[in-house]
């Protein structure tokens, strides 16, 4: 490469093949050393336009045991979806494979049938397929109860559970003959596809597929995922801050050179105000006052608080130690203290703090009925109606891998305030601290942000 003209960058022409659809490249400073620079192994791409190919489309299989919206606990079932359909949108071709549970969303699966049947290790398996958001899934319903428990999860024996759903995945493909490029899996709940694949598969019939495993939280389940970061091909998480947070795992830190941390997204189709039947007035940038006006008028409405054009903080969570609980009742308070309106929607797994959540509903049901609502329940459409009518949605949590409920809000034009942790240190810009962190991203400051997970922490943030 040579310098350019007048300026700092240095040139190089390169004669491209007409068939050629991308070009790879990695920098080094010298034949024979100095400075190399292969992007951690993953090169750097250039796409080639005006050639006679295009690059061919590649098949991608993920096996997961969760999917929005009919299989659905967290972040997780939102991403396997709209990865899904962002992928296929790319022009390539996606199925998921899920465990058929008894507590499916049936009415969101489009022309469910009865495929065809087949034995692992005695067990015989039914194979249905539908179409979920326009992605063909392939649900694996074994013969021996497995999931016909009620649940997702909460059962004495989920890790064996999900340990023969994969097996039982795996065998499907190579029964089917099928031949993808790419098996994605997910968490500790399929990681054990990563190893079921190189142990018992790769040899016998799926000698083309590549191995690619996320996580989505290492809260559960690190040694599943330990021996997943061992045995895939490439590793993601799902944001960058929260890569580099686990680096120090014992499960993560000998495989940092395959572990990339890439950013979580929410699908612009399924959150769009514009195109939203569970809110009153559409509405985009453009007329963003007034939808946003409309839209907490009908939800002050329909949790009876006193109508008017109040600061109305949303909160959007399952109710865990993650997601800040003590920091949730602290703004809660402060909110009220300063005539604001607090809304919050979400449950408890622990009944313990559900309990504690529902005392808390009662009293200020009583004290501040006028302006605060808890819904302790998990109840999609109010969502919508939610970040569509509050001016702030709050997420003061603890750590957070990547987090949706932020960037859900910046869709429907509600300011997040956020702790700065993992994915919600990489999508909210301070309005008073982050200008120059926002520019170098290309962005504007969107938010409001605090360090500390203490009352003076949230106090920071809330109040300006």
């Amino acid at each position: 490469m040579l310098p350019s003209a007048n300026n700092s960058h240095v040139k190089a022409n390169v004669k491209v093949p007409l068939d050629a659809y991308t070009m790879d490249f990695v920098f080094s400073e010298r034949e024979d050393g100095g400075i190399f620079d292969n992007r951690d192994g993953m090169d750097y791409h250039i796409p080639v336009f005006g050639g006679i190919a295009k690059e061919p489309p590649m098949h991608i299989v993920h096996i997961a045991v969760e999917m929005a919206p009919i299989a659905k606990v967290g972040g997780l079932g939102d991403v396997v979806t709209s990865l899904s359909r962002a992928v296929q949108d790319l022009n390539h071709s996606v199925d998921i494979i899920l465990p058929k549970y008894d507590c499916l969303n049936h009415s969101q699966v489009k022309d469910l049938q009865y495929q065809r049947s087949y034995s692992l290790n005695g067990t015989e398996i039914k194979v249905w397929f539908g179409k979920v958001e326009g992605i063909s899934v392939y649900f694996l319903e074994p013969q021996n109860g497995m999931f016909l428990r009620g649940c997702i999860y909460g059962c004495q024996n989920d890790g064996e559970r999900f340990v023969f759903f994969c097996h039982a995945a795996l065998e499907f493909l190579l029964q089917i003959g099928s031949h993808p490029d790419i098996i994605h899996c997910h968490d500790w709940s399929s990681a054990p596809v990563a190893w079921l694949f190189k142990d018992n598969y790769k040899h016998y019939g799926l000698s083309k597929a590549r191995i690619v495993f996320t996580i989505h939280n290492l809260e559960f389940g690190a040694s599943n995922i330990g021996k997943a970061m061992l045995y895939s091909d490439k590793a993601t998480t799902v944001s960058p801050t929260y890569s580099r947070e686990v680096a120090v795992h014992p499960a993560v830190a000998p495989h940092l050179h395959k572990l990339h941390g890439i950013l979580n997204g929410i699908d612009p189709d399924i959150w769009d105000p514009y195109d939203d039947q569970t809110i009153p007035v559409s509405y985009t940038s453009e007329n963003v006052v007034e939808g946003k006006k409309a839209a907490k008028l009908a939800l002050q409405q329909r949790l009876g608080l006193k109508q008017g054009d109040l600061p109305l903080v949303g909160i959007i969570t399952r109710l865990t130690h993650q997601k800040g609980i003590h920091l949730i009742k602290h703004a809660i308070w402060r909110t009220l203290d300063r005539n604001g309106q607090v809304v919050l929607l979400g449950s408890a797994p622990d009944p313990r703090i559900q309990n504690d959540f529902v005392n808390l509903a009662n009293q200020l049901h009583s004290s501040h009925g006028h302006h605060a609502r808890l819904c302790l329940t998990y109840d999609e459409p109010l969502s919508h109606l939610i970040y569509a009518g509050s001016d702030f949605i709050l997420v003061p949590s603890i750590f957070e891998p990547c987090g949706l409920t932020q960037l859900t809000a910046m869709r429907y034009g509600s300011i997040p305030i956020v702790r700065k942790t993992g994915g919600l240190h990489d999508t909210v810009f301070d309005v008073d601290h982050d200008k120059k962190r926002a520019e170098a991203q290309g962005l504007e400051p969107n938010g409001f942000n605090f360090d500390v997970a203490d009352a003076a922490g949230v106090d920071y943030a809330l109040n300006r």
